[in-house]
């Protein structure tokens, strides 16, 4: 299971009721910061998530409106030391910005080792835990050299409890190693292995995030399937030549991908200011029904659905 808690939903400038781009994705004990709008310091308070363990940033792209916040909130924890260091991930094109940002401004006359860890990533899969992976793929704005980041669970074999029971295996480290994979010997002499105790494969939650873009063509394969999408939806269909002029989606085409790409939830976000939620939440229902318009604030616990 992923949570996905919205800090700042709207496109390019804040609104009354919307913050800049941020959302916070967590699994376990492990939490991402996707982009970093300016305010999302606050935004974090305000939603309550606290910075505890929130060390690891991934950027999107390098636009102004997803990393300004990135100053603030590195300031804060070194005044505050909450956090030993920051770990920030992202194209080259991308880092060059947040550098001139912390470096060249927040971190200037700093004396000791830099507290910001720069990681440059590319396509492919970067982060990896034995319960789960992210990977980044390309991303197409206005040359940003822009990434999007598909969170997956592995596969699992669920452990099956009333074959345990049938078995007579103790509640314990036996149990603990069987759903390891390990073959185990009780203190009776008998061998177990796993196969007796667990069940079919089954594959875990996915999750992927879209940043900004005007093309969706290229993103099919990519977050093909996926039990939960997030994406911009910064136009309406009524204003799709502005859409193209600057190289945004609107509703309907993020539902439209949604729907090809036989995902199975959309949650729409980068919503400009010009639109009320339930605008934008009309066009992409009548294509692609499991929609929600995401606002500040708003937490989902994202789970596999059977297929």
């Amino acid at each position: 299971m992923f949570e996905i808690v919205f800090l700042g939903t709207s496109a390019s400038a804040p609104s009354v009721h919307r913050g800049l781009s941020s959302l916070l994705i967590q699994h376990e004990e492990f939490r991402f910061l996707v982009d970093c709008g300016e305010g999302t310091q606050r935004q974090i308070l305000r939603a309550g998530v606290g910075f505890k363990r929130l060390n690891q940033i991934l950027l999107t792209h390098g636009h102004l409106d997803h990393i300004l916040g990135l100053g603030g909130l590195v300031s804060t924890f070194l005044r505050w030391d909450v956090i030993e260091e920051i770990e920030i991930y992202g194209t080259r094109h991308t880092l060059d910005r947040v550098h001139d940002l912390i470096f060249s401004v927040v971190l200037r006359g700093f004396q000791g080792k830099p507290p910001v860890i720069l990681h440059e990533i590319k396509p492919g899969t970067f982060w990896e835990t034995e319960r789960f992976t992210i990977t980044a793929f390309p991303v197409e704005h206005r040359g940003s050299h822009s990434l999007g980041y598909r969170f997956e669970e592995r596969t699992r074999r669920p452990f099956l409890p009333a074959a345990a029971e049938a078995l007579a295996i103790p509640p314990g480290p036996w149990r603990r190693d069987l759903v390891n994979g390990l073959a185990v010997t009780l203190p009776d002499g008998r061998v177990i292995n796993p196969d007796q105790v667990l069940g079919e494969p089954q594959k875990g939650t996915s999750l992927a995030i879209v940043g900004d873009t005007g093309n969706t063509e290229k993103l099919h394969r990519y977050v093909q399937g996926v039990d939960a999408l997030v994406i911009e939806a910064t136009y309406a269909e009524s204003e799709a030549d502005l859409a193209v002029q600057f190289d945004h989606l609107t509703a309907a085409r993020a539902a439209e991908l949604a729907q090809r790409a036989q995902v199975k939830q959309l949650f729409l976000t980068h919503l400009s200011r010009r639109y009320r939620g339930s605008d934008i939440l009309s066009e992409a229902q009548k294509i692609f029904p499991a929609v929600h318009v995401a606002r500040d604030f708003d937490s989902f616990q994202i789970r596999r659905e059977a297929d």
